[in-house]
């Protein structure tokens, strides 16, 4: 049965001493026979060995100087496997690429050279970076044959060369030059089939996931897998078009699905309703009252907003009203959730012992509708106090937990977007894929 807000439709933990925490999940057993970087320590004795690791060093750079690291928050997740690997005597190769360069040499900003983070990884890790200017080639060749026991290395953006996106297999066999061992901790960039992500494997002795990607893994795919019923879904954003496959794997897997943000606006039309000036994606509707009906059959509650907050203007200083969702008209827009669907929406996280978050629920970025992404990240931190356990997955979402300082607040926080929705589509990811079996 549907109808809204009620628009119901009815129906472990292992710490390591590198600071990384899971919670008890049952992984698919694809995820399971992976190798993993401890398991690939108990394979070989690393002691002197090259390592190349595949990170993600994307890090914001300040607008004024193009230089200064505004947010380490990358440079920090990739201490524990970079450490682990360090503490076992290996010399650690990093890799990553820097923005999008599209194989031009780029000296400086988001899409440039990855000098700026030199600095922040020598603090962190406590180590001296031996940075060179290219990721392939001889003189990288070169440089990675003098490394001697716990020493660290970064190449350069792999992206400077047109081929890292293209799989090339110059570069895959270049990068593999450097090393015998192989570790994919970028999680990010784990749905792409590129060089330095899946290529690379076939020119290593083994490949291991490292702690990061290990770790997505199991909350990710545990979390829809094999979840600690019930399990509810918050799914937000701009556009169901990007969401469709994410919305139908979920009715396969959750107890309840709690839909939020402009996407809304495209499934009151599939019931008929005015919608003002909202987004709408006309193209979509009837797929969206296709979801509707599919969740309905398999006894999944999917729950629309039943109030909304609108605004007569895209602006944070726009003249705003809450309404019922059905009493949306002229030229008023919605650019939030209201609070009648918060208290459901609370009550459904209440009940829910597995609760996965991604996309925000109104337009965040203005202050005045942000309400409802930050209640929700609120009602989450309060869930992972009494026990359940919450994923955020990617995105924006991310960044609203973040603006209200509740990251640390939630059981895990995915680092990657795109990676984190096709993992919830039940994907293979071929960075993951390419890795050795355990």
């Amino acid at each position: 049965m549907f109808s809204l807000a009620a628009s119901t439709l009815s129906r472990a933990s292992r710490r390591s001493a590198y600071g990384l925490t899971s919670r008890f999940f049952h992984a698919s057993s694809a995820d399971l026979a992976k190798l993993n970087v401890e398991g690939l320590a108990e394979r070989v004795n690393l002691e002197g060995q090259n390592v190349l690791v595949r990170v993600d060093l994307n890090v914001p750079l300040s607008k004024e100087d193009e230089v200064t690291v505004t947010d380490d928050t990358r440079l920090r997740a990739i201490v524990p496997t970079t450490k682990f690997l360090l503490d076992k005597g290996a010399n650690v190769i990093l890799c990553s690429h820097f923005g999008r360069p599209k194989g031009q040499i780029i000296e400086k900003g988001k899409n440039g050279r990855l000098n700026p983070v030199v600095p922040h990884l020598q603090q962190l890790l406590g180590k001296d970076v031996i940075k060179v200017d290219d990721c392939i080639g001889a003189e990288v060749e070169a440089a990675a044959s003098k490394l001697t026991k716990g020493q660290l290395l970064l190449l350069e953006n792999t992206r400077f060369h047109a081929g890292e996106t293209k799989n090339d297999e110059a570069l895959s066999s270049g990068l593999g030059k450097l090393a015998d061992y192989f570790v994919m901790d970028a999680f990010g960039t784990a749905h792409r089939a590129h060089s330095s992500t899946e290529g690379v494997t076939k020119h290593m002795k083994m490949s291991a996931a490292g702690y990061l990607l290990d770790k997505e893994l199991k909350f990710l795919k545990g979390a829809v897998d094999s979840p600690v019923r019930p399990l509810c879904a918050i799914v937000g954003g701009a556009k169901v078009s990007t969401k469709i496959p994410v919305i139908e794997s979920l009715i396969e897997k959750c107890d309840t699905i709690l839909l939020g943000g402009g996407m809304i606006f495209t499934f009151y039309k599939a019931l008929g309703y005015d919608i003002g000036k909202s987004l709408v994606e006309d193209d979509i509707v009837e797929l969206a009252g296709e979801l509707m009906k599919k969740a309905e059959a398999k006894g999944v509650k999917l729950i629309l907003p039943t109030d909304v907050v609108l605004a007569d203007k895209f602006d944070n200083s726009a003249n705003s009203a809450v309404a019922k969702v059905d009493e949306i008209s002229g030229e008023w827009m919605g650019l939030d959730i209201g609070p009648e669907t918060l208290e459901t929406f609370a009550k459904e996280i209440e009940n829910s012992n597995t609760i996965v978050f991604n996309g925000p629920m109104g337009v965040f970025e203005l202050s005045n509708f942000a309400k409802g992404t930050i209640t929700v990240a609120e009602l989450m931190a309060k869930a992972t106090e009494r026990g359940a356990i919450t994923i955020v997955g990617g995105g924006d979402s991310v960044a609203a937990v973040n603006q209200a300082g509740l990251g640390d607040k939630v059981s895990h926080i995915s680092t990657g977007g795109g990676a984190s929705l096709e993992l919830l589509e039940g994907k293979e990811l071929p960075g993951v894929a390419a890795l050795t079996e355990a």
